[in-house]
């Protein structure tokens, strides 16, 4: 497994980052349809002492990929077969878009790090939902008992302004709800203007709101619903966002998101501000990401769960969220460099530890 590493010092560290992870995905994509997914499925099944339990649903593993590496749902069924115990898609928009002007995603190796200001480049809500809506359906067909889930990212649409915002969200939210096994409201990108605002609480409250009951009056059952917030936000306002969660009666907190922060980096400042604007992910986000969460564990309790991402790396990462009041964690960056079957091994190493 270890073999990979090299493989893509070869094969892709020379390569536009997004043209890369375009080619990747398409690879893992083919893989599934080639057949070869049935077999990968077998082989980096979590063992069932992982299986974890919340919002209502059962996770194969607590261990799932984070939004952003499948905007459009194009691979969820691929993506399961290499262990993921939930798969989150999106960041997805009422109406469909572009994204930023390229290169938007660029690749700190010494970091083991990503810069990106994709901009929330989807199809729109209404071309992902029929795949969101395909892939349930054939998860729900396979032979494992505990099937991988699948969560929704939204997000706002750039050319909407903030005082529509709510109205946007809700296209999505009642686009994509029906297929979603959990909804989370993205108001922490730094790619789309004005869009952190929206973490104030005067604001998130009747945007969260709003989103949890279209949700729920669309798909006809309780979507588990969610906020994902910045690592940038202040301690105050983390606890603020903390209560308004447990006011609002929220299933739970996904942290972190990117940062705009540049602190502590190996890599060389002169190729950092070369990259320009974007959020910052990948393993020097771990400390602050794991502050955060702490904050949060300790704000909220066992009344909402808890999603750790940001800077997770290895089986050690995972199991450190985990026992800092994490229920479940996500990853992302460190998939781009360590490959295929990093998923496998973090739960292999996952399981190893609770025999």
């Amino acid at each position: 497994m270890r073999v990979y590493p090299t493989f893509f010092k070869l094969a892709f560290s020379w390569m536009d980052a997004e043209k890369a992870h375009k080619i990747g995905f398409q690879a893992i994509r083919l893989a599934h349809r080639s057949g070869a997914g049935r077999i990968l499925a077998r082989m980096t099944a979590p063992h069932p002492s992982l299986r974890t339990e919340a919002f209502g649903l059962t996770f194969p593993s607590p261990f799932g990929l984070a939004a952003g590496f499948d905007k459009e749902g194009h691979g969820i069924e691929a993506l399961a077969d290499l262990g993921f115990g939930h798969v989150e898609v999106g960041t997805i928009t009422g109406q469909a878009q572009p994204g930023n002007e390229k290169p938007r995603l660029f690749r700190l190796i010494e970091d083991k790090a990503v810069i990106n200001r994709m901009g929330f480049n989807n199809d729109g809500a209404a071309a992902v939902a029929p795949r969101l809506k395909a892939a349930r359906a054939a998860l729900q067909r396979s032979n494992s008992d505990v099937r991988p889930v699948i969560g929704v990212n939204i997000g706002k649409t750039k050319v909407v302004e903030l005082d529509d915002a709510v109205a946007d969200y809700l296209v999505s939210a009642r686009s994509l709800a029906p297929a979603a096994d959990y909804l989370v409201v993205n108001v922490s990108s730094p790619n789309t203007p004005g869009l952190r605002l929206l973490q104030n609480v005067e604001t998130l409250r009747p945007l969260l709101r709003a989103v949890g009951d279209a949700a729920d009056e669309s798909a006809g059952r309780h979507v588990p619903l969610l906020v994902k917030i910045a690592p940038d936000l202040s301690n105050e306002d983390i606890d603020d966002v903390a209560r308004l969660a447990l006011d609002l009666k929220l299933d739970g907190i996904i942290a972190t998101n990117t940062t705009i922060g540049r602190e502590g980096l190996a890599s060389d400042p002169g190729k950092v501000e070369a990259c320009g604007a974007g959020g910052l992910s990948g393993a020097p986000l771990k400390e602050r990401s794991l502050e955060v969460l702490r904050r949060l564990k300790a704000a909220v309790g066992e009344q909402l769960v808890l999603i750790a991402v940001g800077g997770v790396q290895s089986t050690s990462d995972v199991q450190e969220r985990l026992d800092a009041g994490a229920t479940l964690v996500q990853g992302y960056t460190a998939f781009l460099y360590e490959g295929p079957f990093w998923a496998a091994g973090i739960n292999k190493g996952l399981a190893k530890r609770r025999r």
